[in-house]
């Protein structure tokens, strides 16, 4: 999740930005941008495509690829492509301007504007610029163009000699794998003893799932595999008007009944696996001020960040009674909805109050709710979705989210919502934390960081004294620590959150948000011992390690699971630093030569920003502490591959342990790769800084040991992902990077090494 905090610290640095097309990066390990271009394309985009993009034939397209060493190219299925449209446009960014990249996608510019602006804060994470790109033409290659692509294509048979570009499992298998029919789990693990317990698809687009049923977010597998890991409950992203008629202009709502019948038919599917479905409500959405032309009245405040739309202000009667009808219509037509869950606070622009980050600050640009406390402002929006549902005498709960509500706000606001909602807020915040001797609070989800915090408990105290039920959001497969990987394997962090959560006043979970919702070992073990009074956690992991690895192996993954939950309390924990170290892309984040300008992204670009990477910590302990982190890993992956080697066990258990310490092995590569790319910054910088010949040299050898050790690692997470397609993928951000991406940086750093180091010396 975006927090808008953090949101508005990235506008404030880009500021300078925001109006510019900035020159963008260079990639000097390619000859030309036409060549970034087909290498970065060609496990996402068909040949075809990328040759009418830029007017070259499909023979020259592949020839091109084979001269540069790239393998196939491979075939790439069209849910292969409804899928990848966020990498799409991530990769291509820097190389080609708005039009080609519609042309790209087969989309029309309102089409991607949309996506821009609309899909999980899609141009936030860009950045909040387009770099100024030319249009890309195919030419033909030059004889000095034809050398560097034989020097590309020697490099990448030297890290790759089974080619680059093939894969042992393709991208988006797991799709399949967690679509088919699903065994049964024991039923200790379907007890409702806390309830709910909810959590989001691990593949689900973000983008209006309800109208594209081809890219099922809840496939009848992948719910039965939810509810054998103690999951009674999932969740969808919506917006209001287009599930119900918008009264002022009906043509947004355009396709409503599709989503409703869509809507219908999965809960009534979900029902089956005992399992609810919740909608997430971030109400009532902005409107772009064209609209407030013919409708001034619904005009409240103005967004600050872009100035482009203005809030429906909901101290005007007619706008709560759209919002109002527009749930109670849900309700109606999808009876069997489980719930709501409300923000109510940042995220996106909605009600006038909802992004005044100064306590008591007032709502700029709206008379009526300026005059209003934000307590009654916001516990009012809440109590209009609950009364909706009321009108409809549906019994759909209503999720009331104290996410990023100034601390002081909090008792005013839950004060004045209504009788019968339920109050949820994130177990970790505001917990004290001390990692490399720098003190801070927990303001994020973390698996470093077992909750449950003086903020949460503060405010289930304050529910509670009004008698409303408590719900705990906590993340207990992965996190923006680590989003990339399907889990974070520190399984006994995941139990120990449990049980502290058995002594706290809630009566349920929501267990994800977008990422976090893969059916792990650590969702497994948390439902297991919320749902059973009394299950200890050493036999709650090991029943769980018994049924996923088999009695023999079970030991030696009960082990490793507690080691890395030891390594990762080491982790540099800050909210900032997550979002912009290259945590999620790990050693796919290309290296520069000079410092690029560009300042990093939320989860989007980390660039070469040291400072913001590090945040709060300093360079040397930031880059300690992920190197801490990395060898608990690895000492613990080597000790179980070392004692289950020679283990005499059935090929489907060897091959789930296999998989396991993939996973965690890719988890201390993204940490290490963090802390080589901060390394090697700061020894750039440092030698920017020098003119002794001694120091010089000296730090030429620190960048030599970065730039080797980032081969290793590219290679190693090549191996990793080319056989387990989980790795590099987050449902709102898609794959964060592809075999493709780490074949890059092995080219990145050799034309480094080759070219950009030797010439040092001659300072």
């Amino acid at each position: 999740m975006m927090l808008y905090l953090v949101l508005a610290q990235v506008l404030s640095a880009n500021e300078s930005m925001t109006l510019a097309t900035p020159e963008p990066v260079a990639f000097p390990h390619f000859p030309t941008p036409l060549h970034a271009f087909v290498w970065r394309n060609w496990q996402l985009v068909p040949a075809a495509r990328m040759a009418e993009v830029v007017g070259a034939s499909v023979e020259e397209i592949v020839a091109l690829g084979g001269r540069m060493g790239l393998s196939g190219p491979p075939d790439i299925t069209e849910d292969q492509q409804r899928r990848s449209y966020v990498t799409v446009i991530r990769r291509n960014w820097h190389l080609l301007p708005l039009e080609q990249m519609q042309a790209l996608l087969g989309w029309t510019r309102q089409h991607l504007e949309y996506i821009l602006r609309e899909d999980d804060f899609l141009f936030i994470k860009l950045g909040i610029l387009k770099p100024r790109c030319a249009p890309l033409r195919f030419v033909e290659a030059t004889a000095q163009t034809r050398e560097r692509e034989q020097q590309i294509a020697r490099w990448a048979a030297e890290s790759f000699p089974q080619g680059v570009g093939l894969w042992e499992e393709p991208l988006f298998q797991f799709v399949n794998d967690l679509s088919a029919p699903a065994p049964e789990l024991p039923a200790h693990n379907k007890g409702n003893f806390l309830s709910p317990r909810f959590c989001y698809s691990y593949f689900a687009p973000y983008r209006d799932p309800l109208l594209n049923p081809e890219l099922d977010p809840y496939p009848d597998g992948l719910l039965a595999r939810l509810a054998n890991v103690g999951v009674n409950g999932v969740w969808l992203q919506a917006v209001l008007y287009t599930l119900a008629p918008f009264p002022w202009e009906p043509e947004r709502s355009e396709g409503y009944e599709k989503r409703l019948a869509s809507l219908r038919h999965l809960v009534e599917r979900a029902k089956k696996h005992g399992i609810g479905v919740y909608l997430y409500l971030n109400e009532p959405r902005a409107m772009p001020l064209s609209f407030f032309e013919e409708h001034p009245e619904l005009k409240g405040a103005v967004d600050v960040r872009e100035k482009t739309h203005a809030s429906l202000c909901t101290s005007v009667p007619e706008v709560r009674d759209y919002m109002r009808n527009a749930v109670a219509a849900v309700c109606r037509e999808v009876p069997d909805i489980a719930g709501f869950f409300t923000i109510t606070f940042s995220e996106n622009w909605t009600h006038c109050w909802a992004h005044s980050h100064e306590t008591k600050q007032a709502a700029s640009g709206c008379p009526r709710c300026a005059k209003r406390a934000p307590e009654e402002v916001i516990a009012e929006v809440n109590a209009t979705i609950y009364n909706g549902v009321k009108d409809a005498e549906s019994s759909a709960q209503v999720i009331v989210w104290d996410w990023v509500w100034p601390s002081e706000w909090i008792p005013g606001i839950i004060e004045r919502l209504p009788e019968g909602v339920k109050v949820m807020s994130v177990s970790e915040w505001d917990k004290p934390i001390t990692v490399g001797g720098v003190q801070s609070v927990c303001g994020e989800y973390s698996l470093s960081v077992v909750g449950p915090g003086p903020r949460a408990l503060r405010t289930w105290d304050l529910a509670c004294r009004r008698g409303l039920a408590t719900l705990a959001k906590v993340q207990a497969s992965n996190t923006w620590e680590i989003s990339s990987v399907p889990y974070i394997p520190v399984v006994e962090n995941a139990a120990r959150h449990a049980t502290n959560l058995r002594e706290a006043a809630v009566d349920g979970f929501m267990e994800s948000w977008t990422l976090g919702g893969y059916p792990s070992p650590g969702l497994e073990v948390f439902n297991a011992m919320v749902d059973t009074p009394g299950l200890g956690m050493e036999q709650a992991m090991r029943d769980v390690a018994e049924r996923r690895f088999g009695p023999r192996l079970a030991p030696h993954a009960l082990r490793a699971w507690k080691a890395f939950s030891r390594a990762f309390t080491a982790f540099p924990f800050d909210r900032a630093l997550l979002y912009s170290a290259p945590l999620q892309t790990g050693p796919a984040n290309p290296l520069w030569e000079q410092p690029t300008g560009y300042r990093s992204t939320m989860v989007g670009y980390p660039y070469d920003d040291l400072d913001a990477w590090c945040s709060i910590f300093p360079p040397e302990k930031f880059i300690e502490q992920l190197e801490s982190v990395a060898d608990g890993f690895d000492l613990a992956i080597d000790e179980c591959r070392r004692n289950t080697n020679e283990l005499d066990v059935e090929e489907r258990w060897a091959s789930a342990l296999a998989r396991e310490m993939g996973v965690a092995e890719a988890c201390a590569i993204h940490c290490r790769s963090s802390a080589n790319q901060a390394a090697f910054i700061v020894a750039r910088r440092q030698l920017a800084e020098t003119n002794d010949p001694d120091r010089i040299e000296a730090l030429k050898e620190s960048l030599r040991r970065a730039l080797e050790s980032e081969i290793s690692l590219s290679v190693r997470l090549y191996a990793i992902q080319t056989r387990d397609s989980r790795i590099g993928f987050e449902a709102s951000n898609q794959y964060m990077y592809v075999p493709t991406d780490l074949a890059e940086k092995v080219l990145n750093c050799r034309d480094l090494l080759d070219r950009w180091l030797p010439a040092l010396s001659a300072r």
